[in-house]
C-alpha cells in the first residue's frame, strides 16, 4: 500500500494534535500507576494484605471499567477534547485528597477514593480515541495504536524514574521530603497533568476540519467531515449490537487481567520475592520498571505496523498470535519459578525481572491493536468514544476478576501462583481472537453472497 497524500502542512498539524493528546493521556498514567510504588509504604504504615491492595486496585478497575461504557457514550456526545480536560480536572483532584487526606488509614478510605480516581480516569482513553480517529485513515490506525502506545508508556517511564526519587527523599530549599514519604506520590504527578491540561485545551482540535484540513481523512461512518459528535442512542445501538465487538470485548478483558496485574504487582513482588529495598532505589527496579515501557513501545508499534501493513487493517491474526505467544512466555516463567531459581541472589533477580519485561512487550502489543485500533475501525470518528468504552471497560472488568482473585491465591500459597493464573487468561484471549476471525469470515461471506443475487 501507497503512502497516502495529504495537503501540506497537514501531517504536522496532526502531528502536534497527536502528540498533545498523547501527552495528556501519559500524565493520566502518572496519576494512575503512582499507587503501585506507594503499595509497600501502604503495607508497612497500616498492615494492609495483599488481597486488600489487590482489592483496592479492583475498586478502582471496576469504576474505571464502569466509566468507559458511560463516559465513552457521552464522550460521542461531548466531544474527545471535553472529555479528556473532564478527566484532567478530576484526576487531578482525587490524587491531591489521596496525598492530602489518606491518614486515617482504612481500607474503606482508600479504595473509596482510589475508586474514584479509576472513574475520572475512564474519560481519557475514549476522548483521545474519538478523537484520533477523525484525524487518522483506518490502514494507518494500527501504527497509530503503536505510536499511542508509546505516548502513554512516557506516563509509565515518568513515574518509574520520579517515583523512585520521591521515596528516596529530598531537599529543595527549606522544602524538605524524607525518605518513604509515600503520600508525595499523589501530591507532585498531578501538578504535571495540570499544566498539560492548558496545553490540551488550547491546542488539540476533534477533526481536521476544525484545524482547516476539511476533506482529507475518509471514515466509513459517512457524515459531514466535520460531524463528530453524535446522539446518545445512535452511538448505543449501532455499537450495543455490532457483530465484533463483544469478541474484542471478550480478548480485552483477557489483556486487563495480564497487564494490570503484571504491572499493578511488579513492585510488591520485587519487595516481596525478591528481596529488594525501594528505599535504596535499587538498580534492578530501575532497569526493569523503564524497560518494561521500552519494550511495550516497540511490541505495540510493531503490531501496529503489521496489522496495517500485512493485513491490510485486520487486527484479529495479529491479536491471536500475540495472546498465544504470552501464554507461552508465561507458563515458561512458571515453570523457572516453580524451580525454584528465582530469588534474592544475581541469577534469580536477573530472571524475576526478564519476565516481566517480556510478559509486559506481549500484554501491551495486544493492548494497543485491540484496544485502540479496533475501536476506531468499529466506531470511526462518530462513535469511537462508545467503542473504546465498551472494549476497553472489559480489560478493567477483567483486572477487577482477576486483581482479587490473584492477591487472595497469593496470601494463600506465595508468588509461585502468579504466574500461571496469568498464563490461563492468554490463552482464552487467544480464543477470543479465533472467534473474532470466524464471525469476520462469516460477515465477508454473507455480503458476498447479497451482492452476488
Amino acid at each position: 500500500m501507497g503512502r497516502i497524500e495529504y495537503p501540506a502542512g497537514f501531517r504536522a498539524r496532526r502531528g502536534l494534535n497527536w502528540f498533545v493528546l498523547g501527552l495528556m493521556y501519559a500524565t493520566y498514567y502518572m496519576c494512575r500507576y503512582n499507587f503501585r510504588f506507594a503499595t509497600p509504604g501502604m503495607i508497612e504504615e497500616f498492615g494492609f494484605t495483599k488481597f486488600q491492595i489487590t482489592g483496592m486496585l479492583g475498586a478502582w478497575s471496576v469504576a474505571y471499567g464502569t466509566g468507559q461504557l458511560v463516559n465513552g457514550l457521552l464522550t460521542d456526545r461531548i466531544g474527545g477534547r471535553t472529555a479528556m480536560l473532564t478527566g484532567a480536572v478530576g484526576t487531578i483532584v482525587i490524587n491531591l485528597i489521596f496525598g492530602f487526606a489518606s491518614f486515617a488509614g482504612t481500607f474503606s478510605t482508600f479504595a473509596l477514593i482510589w475508586l474514584i480516581n479509576g472513574w475520572f480516569q475512564s474519560f481519557g482513553a475514549p476522548g483521545m480515541i474519538k478523537i484520533n480517529a477523525a484525524w487518522f485513515n483506518r490502514t494507518e490506525r494500527g501504527t497509530f495504536a503503536g505510536i499511542f502506545g508509546f505516548m502513554i508508556q512516557m506516563g509509565q517511564v515518568a513515574i518509574n524514574n520520579l517515583a523512585p526519587l520521591i521515596l528516596a527523599g529530598f531537599t529543595i530549599g527549606t522544602w524538605v521530603v524524607a525518605a518513604g514519604e509515600w503520600r508525595w506520590l499523589f501530591r507532585i504527578p498531578p501538578l504535571v497533568t495540570a499544566a498539560v491540561a492548558v496545553l490540551l485545551a488550547f491546542v488539540a482540535r476533534e477533526s481536521p476540519a476544525l484545524a482547516g484540513f476539511p476533506g482529507v481523512v475518509k471514515d466509513e461512518t459517512g457524515g459531514a467531515d466535520e460531524q463528530v459528535r453524535v446522539s446518545l442512542k445512535e452511538s448505543f445501538v449501532t455499537i450495543f449490537t455490532h457483530p465484533l465487538v463483544w469478541f474484542y470485548a471478550a480478548a480485552y478483558a483477557c489483556t486487563g487481567a495480564v497487564r494490570h496485574s503484571s504491572d499493578q504487582l511488579a513492585v510488591l513482588y520485587f519487595v516481596e520475592q525478591l528481596g529488594l529495598d525501594m528505599k535504596q532505589k535499587p538498580a534492578p527496579v530501575f532497569w526493569t520498571m523503564n524497560l518494561m515501557p521500552v519494550v511495550a513501545v516497540f511490541g505495540s508499534l510493531s503490531a501496529g505496523v503489521i496489522s496495517d501493513k500485512l493485513f491490510g487493517g485486520h487486527r484479529s491474526p495479529v491479536a491471536m498470535a500475540l495472546y498465544f505467544l504470552e501464554a507461552i512466555v508465561i507458563l515458561t516463567a512458571a515453570l523457572v519459578i516453580f524451580s525454584g531459581v528465582v530469588g534474592p541472589t544475581p541469577g534469580g533477580i536477573f530472571l524475576g525481572c526478564l519476565f516481566l519485561v517480556l510478559i509486559s512487550l506481549t500484554a501491551n502489543s495486544t493492548h494497543a491493536i485491540v484496544g485502540a485500533a479496533a475501536p476506531m475501525d468499529i466506531g470511526g470518528k462518530k462513535m469511537a468514544g462508545f467503542a473504546s468504552g465498551v472494549i476497553d471497560s472489559f480489560q478493567y472488568y477483567g483486572s477487577a476478576i482477576a486483581l482479587p482473585l490473584t492477591g487472595w491465591l497469593i496470601t494463600q500459597y506465595g508468588w509461585g501462583v502468579w504466574y500461571p493464573t496469568m498464563a490461563g487468561f492468554g490463552v482464552l484471549g487467544g480464543v477470543a481472537m479465533l472467534l473474532v476471525m470466524r464471525k469476520q469470515k462469516r460477515l465477508v461471506a454473507a455480503a458476498t453472497s447479497g451482492s452476488g443475487r
